[in-house]
């Protein structure tokens, strides 16, 4: 063991001095939810369609007689066998709050551009309740910066508010990009036409609009899994440089039984 140890009383303190930077932390995290719902809303006067297990529906339609809209963009594209493994794991947690936001006039659901079929696959094998849409045919992926075409990869991509440069991910055979296109039986190429984020949108008086969105480690704060591994004695304890170790729950060598079989 290489970590320092100490006294209860040595504990107590370092802990009390920990606890004024997490409140200072959370009044902070307070501030920044304030500033989120100060975000002016953007009116969409685009028509969207999207694929639902109810038929084509519009993204008003989305809403489920409700107010406010939740997307998560998950990573699953047309020439995906299997979801991203990352975006499943955050995908674990869904179930189980999409009751108490509906019941909070909130809506959540899940947008990817693969068919619906495929979605429909996914979601057996993964166990999964929450609705889940295809935008396949739709710019809707495209115009929230989480799909791109390859003339825009051969250039370079605007996501997370910013232009990045994706051709060393694109042209690398090893690495973490890789294995994750593999566990999604795509190339880098084809992965990284989709990318993860999230969007949420406001109905009000017919006209929806959108009114903030995130991407990367924004949706840090939305992952209950880091946020336990946070405070786990390890951290997230993921390597330098990080490792690929998170697997679709499935996966793991000591999935417990009555998890959904393998494929």
């Amino acid at each position: 063991m290489t970590h320092k140890t100490g006294t209860r009383e040595d504990w107590l303190a370092a802990r009390l001095e920990l606890l004024n930077a997490e409140k200072a932390l959370t009044r902070r995290g307070d501030e920044l939810a304030r500033q989120r719902q100060d975000l002016p809303w953007v009116r969409i006067d685009k028509t969207y369609r999207f694929d639902t297990d109810e038929g084509s529906a519009t993204l008003a339609d989305l809403f489920r007689g409700r107010s406010q809209l939740l997307v998560y963009h998950f990573m699953f594209g047309p020439d995906y066998t299997a979801g991203c493994p990352s975006c499943s794991a955050i995908a674990d947690g869904f179930d189980g709050f999409v009751v108490h936001l509906n019941n909070h006039d909130v809506t959540i659901l899940c947008v990817s551009r693969a068919p619906l079929e495929k979605l429909h696959g996914y979601k057996r094998r993964m166990g999964w309740q929450f609705p889940w849409v295809s935008s396949l045919g739709s710019d809707f992926n495209f115009d929230f910066d989480v799909s791109f075409t390859e003339e825009q990869q051969r250039n370079a991509v605007t996501y997370n508010y910013r232009s990045q440069d994706f051709t060393p991910a694109l042209e690398a055979e090893s690495g973490p990009v890789a294995e994750q296109a593999a566990t999604t039986g795509t190339s880098p190429a084809q992965y990284l036409r989709e990318a993860t984020g999230m969007s949420t949108f406001a109905l009000a008086d017919g006209a929806v609009f959108h009114t903030y969105s995130a991407y990367a480690r924004g949706l840090d704060g939305l992952w209950g899994l880091y946020q336990w591994l946070d405070r786990a004695p390890k951290g997230r304890n993921e390597g330098d440089p990080p490792q690929l170790w998170m697997r679709r729950h499935d996966e793991y060598k000591n999935a417990a039984p009555g998890d959904p079989p393998r494929l």
